[in-house]
């Protein structure tokens, strides 16, 4: 395995679209066996997700981190652990004891570009991160790189996603906290070749809808506030300087109201799954 983390001067650098360089540690059996840090070469978002997939890293840990960096790390089947800070190596040897908590991004792939609202001192949401949270996942392909093929409908048939439409399978590490539980349950002891049909309860997909995760603030508070709309995704702190990813759900000449809620949040979900190669 390789993590790398965004890196300077022996810390976590907090936005990953700007790191000059990146620690990237290699890992056997759980343990660190050595380590190297890598030149960005000024890379934008997408380039620098193409430069991780070229090192062949796993598992990406950094600070902050936009949407569109987020899709193309998934694109490529690359684990994040959002919104660690402090020491590199500390972020590393958490993540491997399994308490790193990734409270910057989550397992979907449907968000729009991330907006950076300031610091808001909003107190903690619920996480709904991906990041070492099916720890406890038994099957034969728990821990190998899996590409499925799949079509997500809610219960009235309605499509809402597709990797046959785009032509290309979904690609992750299974049991990694990269996809939903349920799916990931689904795909944990399938046949190359099989094909499956799962019904999710929240539960098992993104959690149900927490009425505590929405909220409201003065714009005037909140830099940067009076440049977003309603729909968009944003990226709060909170009051231990963690990002938070947000949508907008409302707002007026004085007041916006934020939803820590998953778009998914609540719903039952059904997938039809190919499992299509494991590595």
């Amino acid at each position: 395995m390789k993590i790398a983390v965004t890196y300077e001067n022996g810390n976590v650098f907090q936005h990953f679209g700007h790191t000059e360089q990146f620690k990237v540690y290699d890992v056997e059996d759980g343990a660190v066996t050595g380590a190297q840090i890598i030149d960005s070469n000024g890379s934008g978002h997408g380039a620098l997700a193409g430069l991780l997939g070229e090192q062949g890293i796993d598992v990406l840990i950094c600070g902050g981190i936009g949407g569109g960096a987020q899709r193309a790390l998934e694109e490529r089947g690359i684990e994040l652990c959002a919104g660690a800070e402090g020491s590199a190596d500390a972020a590393v040897e958490a993540y491997l004891r399994g308490e790193l908590v990734n409270t910057g991004a989550n397992c979907d792939h449907h968000h729009g570009e991330g907006h950076s609202c300031g610091e808001h001192g909003c107190g903690e949401h619920e996480d709904h991160g991906c990041g070492g949270c099916h720890a406890g996942l038994q099957g034969k392909n728990v821990g190998k790189k899996c590409r499925t093929h799949y079509r997500g409908t809610f219960n009235d048939g309605t499509q809402f996603d597709s990797s046959y439409d785009r032509g290309e399978p979904l690609e992750f590490i299974c049991g990694a906290g990269q996809m939903i539980p349920g799916y990931d349950a689904a795909v944990a002891d399938m046949e190359v070749g099989q094909i499956v049909d799962v019904h999710l309860t929240p539960a098992e997909a993104y959690g149900e809808v927490d009425p505590n995760a929405v909220f409201s603030a003065e714009i005037a508070r909140i830099p940067g506030a009076e440049s977003v709309s309603v729909g968009d995704q944003v990226f709060l702190q909170d009051a231990y300087g963690r990002p938070i990813p947000v949508r907008i759900a409302a707002k007026d000449d004085t007041m916006i109201t934020f939803d820590a809620n998953h778009e998914m949040a609540g719903k039952e979900l059904n997938f039809h799954i190919e499992l299509v190669s494991v590595e």
